[in-house]
């Protein structure tokens, strides 16, 4: 055989083989695609039943994750008015499955999108809608709000949730479950240990916001501040300026505060 007929079968040998490789990776890709949203919806209900102090992932299996989320309701909400959108406005706006709604897909609607003119989380714009997850007793009645909250950190977005008690302003906690930050230092914010020095915190004092973080040995503005952790100066900040923003005006203020006159009437 001649050099020449050696290195084409040679190039076509290595391009079946390419070829073959591709499709395997993409049929593998696509049958684990199920899997993988499977995995992220466990891991989402995992952090906001862990923010409302339903689940301790130290002493319970991920298997009762499933029966506990049962008692959790998803809703959207209108983000100027704060009011529930109605099943008439959802199917209007072409949402057949709130659960699956996404909020960071939603934000990028140019036709919808809420630009935002204070921006101390930096995350540029809302949606028209926002999710909340509800979560009521054995009763029914209101047990805790949970609010998806975000934010930017050191090295880029920190997403979480923060969950208030029936009174629509005690915290009942706080869970972190997707950021950059660094081991160690700012990833600490997810550990049982910060995460448990928000419990009890008061969000509000009448229209005033009296939670955050400041920086580890410093004056509190008030006693429902937290200390960041040391050495993790921007992160803590980061964390702070998303609790500033989302209990806003800008944010989940207008709801909270028609939740609570629901509740009073």
């Amino acid at each position: 055989m001649s050099a020449k007929n050696s290195n084409i079968t040679t190039l076509a040998t290595a391009l079946i083989l390419c070829l073959v490789c591709s499709v395997l990776v993409s049929a593998a890709a696509i049958s684990m695609k199920p899997k993988q949203l499977a995995n992220i919806e466990l891991d989402r209900n995992k952090n906001i039943l862990m923010a409302a102090n339903l689940f301790d992932p130290a002493k319970d299996d991920e298997s009762q994750v499933a029966k506990l989320f049962e008692n959790v309701e998803t809703k959207l909400i209108d983000t100027k008015t704060g009011q529930f959108v109605s099943d008439d406005e959802l199917k209007s706006a072409g949402i057949s499955d709130v659960g699956a709604y996404d909020v960071e897909k939603a934000k990028k609607d140019t036709a919808t999108q809420i630009v935002l003119d204070k921006d101390p989380a930096q995350i540029g714009t809302l949606p028209k809608y926002l999710k909340v997850f509800i979560i009521n007793d054995e009763h029914g009645k209101l047990k805790n709000v949970v609010l998806p909250i975000n934010g930017n950190g050191l090295w880029g977005q920190i997403y979480g949730f923060l969950t208030l008690k029936s009174d629509i302003n005690t915290i009942e906690g706080i869970s972190f479950y997707q950021h950059k930050e660094t081991p160690g230092l700012g990833a600490l914010i997810e550990t049982p240990k910060w995460r448990a020095t928000w419990v009890g915190k008061q969000a509000y004092d009448g229209d005033k916001i009296v939670t955050g973080v400041v920086k580890s040995g410093t004056p509190k503005p008030t006693p429902n501040y937290v200390d960041g952790i040391t050495g993790a100066t921007l992160t803590s900040a980061g964390v702070n300026n998303m609790i500033q923003f989302w209990l806003s005006e800008q944010a989940y203020k207008p709801f909270l505060d028609n939740l609570r006159q629901s509740k009073e009437s």
